[in-house]
């Protein structure tokens, strides 16, 4: 009996563990630092991009709630809206000094593109495969210099509720 508590507790601990992660940060990180985070389920995303240019700035709604601006705006903006039990599966771009291009993959497999296509690749996603975004880190100066995502499995039936 006791062994069998021993197990439960340890596969309970494993299966947490598991349920959350982090995508290091991309970019140069120089400037000051950023985090953006809010209740719920993130619904919307808005980025700014210079004109053919880098990422200048990203913002995130969770609800109906939108987040301050990590970065700055101006320039090109480019936003999606996330449908109920749409969630962000997957973030990829590129980067140099700055972020140069920021592409958000849904669960649907729906995409925002910002920036231009130049610099070194990166790809981030959760540890899980259910793993959806929560919040995004990073530091800015003229543009999103860097860029980190934080990963969790949530029990949301649709967006901007909680059980």
């Amino acid at each position: 009996m006791r062994l069998l508590l021993v197990l439960s507790a340890l596969l309970a601990a494993a299966s947490a563990q598991s349920s959350f992660s982090f995508s290091p940060a991309v970019g140069s990180g120089s400037g000051t630092s950023y985090t953006i985070t809010g209740m719920g389920r993130i619904t919307a995303v808005r980025t700014w991009e210079n004109y053919n240019g880098h990422v200048r700035g990203i913002q995130l709604r969770y609800g109906f709630t939108w987040s301050p601006v990590a970065g700055y705006t101006g320039g090109n903006v480019h936003e999606i809206e996330l449908f109920d039990d749409e969630f962000i599966v997957q973030i990829s771009g590129k980067f140099a000094h700055y972020i140069q291009t920021i592409m958000i993959i849904t669960n649907r497999g729906r995409s925002l593109i910002a920036g231009q296509p130049s610099g070194q690749t990166f790809n981030m996603y959760g540890g899980h495969p259910m793993a959806e975004l929560r919040f995004l880190s990073g530091r800015f100066h003229g543009g999103l210099t860097s860029i980190a995502s934080h990963w969790a499995v949530l029990s949301m039936p649709t967006n901007g509720t909680a059980d």
